[in-house]
């Protein structure tokens, strides 16, 4: 099938199934889906993509996708210089902006510890972390890492290494536990243990 089809329509595959979630077949539907789209939309979408990598930078505090050197986050004056909220990647720290409730200072870490995907402290912004607190500003830093194991093992990498060269820094958590409106005997066992270690003083 791959010699009948006309080289434009190989080469545009080839290139999809090199996305996340795409197999041949979706990639199939895709391409047909964009051959019946306007000329004009198709152009729209390839000159996106292309101004995508022309016009997007890294920010140089957080590590977020930006359009300025700085983002609009970090560049916001308004927001609190004494917290600083750990991530893993961009997405999650768009999902905590969105929430609204927290006003502090964001960084990412470019992803998690996992061994089995070669994945090593190495491959983490560990200086850039480190730099960040040697400014003295920071004096809370909040891992919102997730709950996975490899999420538990980059936690606890990042508080011994925190702790030990800047023991003023109160290293903490997201809290983890049993979520709201759930039961007891639907939870799994990592859960449980979380949600008894964490747990709260009922305060009259």
């Amino acid at each position: 099938m791959q010699n009948r089809m006309p080289e434009p329509l190989r080469v545009l595959l080839e290139q999809l199934v090199r996305l996340p979630g795409l197999g041949p077949k979706s990639a199939m539907r895709l391409a047909m889906t964009l051959l019946k789209w306007p000329e004009s939309e198709t152009r729209r979408l390839g000159l996106g993509i292309h101004d995508l990598r022309d016009n997007l930078r890294l920010c140089s505090r957080c590590g977020g996708l930006s359009s300025a050197e700085v983002c609009d986050i970090c560049a916001d004056a308004a927001r609190a210089n004494d917290t600083l909220c750990l991530v893993a990647e961009w997405d999650s720290m768009l999902t905590l902006e969105e929430g609204g409730f927290y006003r502090g200072q964001y960084m990412i870490l470019g992803g998690l510890l996992d061994p089995l995907e070669h994945k090593n402290s190495g491959s983490l912004d560990i200086d850039k972390l480190v730099r960040r607190l040697c400014e003295g500003e920071v004096t809370e830093l909040i891992l919102a890492l997730g709950a996975t194991l490899e999420a538990e093992n980059t936690a606890s990498f990042i508080r011994s290494a925190v702790r030990g060269r800047f023991p003023k820094v109160r290293v903490s958590r997201l809290a983890q536990g049993i979520p709201l409106g759930a039961e007891v005997k639907f939870m799994d066992r990592e859960t449980l243990r979380q949600s008894l270690q964490f747990r709260q003083e009922l305060v009259p």
